[in-house]
Order: structure tokens, then C-alpha cells, then sequence
């Protein structure tokens, strides 16, 4: 019992820690470091799933997240910093992805997700003060490499389109989700 409680505290201590952190911005020259990991995910992805590069020559932008940790035990927290390029690979911003989920679940993990904004209204909502929530909002499609590969400029049809790949560790469990993306300040 003591030992579950403990995991339940630790979450919102993860949740804090990741909120606490240091947020780079383009105007005071950004953080090299998330950028290169950023694009080194972005590759990775193109090389796993081709079609996603087609994909990013359709979006208006690409927000990519190269590291998201989720852990969780019933309760569960997610956390990740991201970049977020132009269609010609310029940094327009940074952003934060937290999220939280309940239900049966246990584990840890790590993944990579990238999001492909496929219309100036997703931008908007990204970038705007209240940010993005993946499941209010622009309409948000999430696929798989094996989806992606049969994508087809005639199937795309919505604002958003997130691809979770390089997943490490283990986060099994059912149960509700949301995700949460903002601007730094």
C-alpha cells in the first residue's frame, strides 16, 4: 500500500520537475541540443515510414517532440519539450506536451511523436495562448508506421496528423488519456 503511494506521489513530483525546467525560445537563440535531437527523430521517422516525409511536404508545419516520458501506475503522467520547423526546416517555436491519463495501466516509457499541422488553423491552436489539447480542437488523427506507408495525398483530410514512433519500455494498460501542447513563453 505504502509502496503504491509513493508511485502516486511521484507522478505529480515528475509532472513539477518537467514544469520547473528551463524553456529555450527562438529569440534568446533557442537550445541546440532539442533542435539536432529533433531533427535526428524527424530522420528517424522518415527512414522507418517514407511516405511521412510526403506527409511533410503537404503540412504547413512539423512539431516534433524527440523524447516524451509516460510512466504511470493506475494513474499516469506524460512530459516533453519539442520544436516545432517550417515546411523549408526553420525553427518557427518550442513547445511543451504534458499529459495525463487514468485507468489500468502500468509501466514506463519513452516515444517519439511528430506532428504534422496540415492547416493554418492548426497552427493557430498550437501556437495560441490556450494551445492544443489532442482530443478537442482541430481534428487530430493519430498514425502508425504501417498506416503511414500507405498514405495517399487523396486520404489526407485533416488538420493534424501525430505519429508516435521509437518507443522504449514497457506501458501496458487501458484507460483515458488527454494531451496537452503549449507555446514556451
Amino acid at each position: 500500500m505504502i509502496r503504491t503511494l509513493r508511485l502516486l506521489l511521484a507522478i505529480p513530483l515528475f509532472l513539477l520537475a518537467v514544469g520547473c525546467s528551463t524553456d529555450p525560445t527562438v529569440a534568446n537563440g533557442g537550445d541546440p541540443e532539442l533542435d539536432a535531437q529533433a531533427r535526428q527523430a524527424l530522420q528517424q521517422l522518415f527512414s522507418n515510414a517514407p511516405r511521412a516525409q510526403e506527409l511533410q511536404y503537404r503540412a504547413k508545419a512539423v512539431l516534433v517532440f524527440p523524447s516524451i516520458v509516460k510512466a504511470g501506475l493506475l494513474v499516469g503522467a506524460q512530459g516533453g519539450k519539442g520544436v516545432m520547423f517550417s515546411p523549408d526546416g526553420k525553427i518557427i517555436g518550442y513547445y511543451r506536451v504534458r499529459g495525463l491519463s487514468y485507468g489500468l495501466q502500468a509501466g514506463g516509457q519513452t516515444y517519439s511523436e511528430a506532428l504534422f499541422l496540415m492547416t493554418d488553423a492548426a497552427i493557430s491552436s498550437v501556437s495560441s495562448g490556450t494551445g492544443l489539447s489532442v482530443g478537442m480542437g482541430p481534428s487530430v488523427v493519430v498514425v502508425d508506421a504501417g498506416v503511414a506507408r500507405s498514405m495517399t495525398t487523396e486520404t489526407l483530410k485533416s488538420d493534424v496528423y501525430a505519429m508516435i514512433f521509437g518507443q522504449e519500455g514497457l506501458m501496458a494498460g487501458l484507460g483515458v488519456q488527454g494531451q496537452r501542447i503549449v507555446k514556451f513563453e
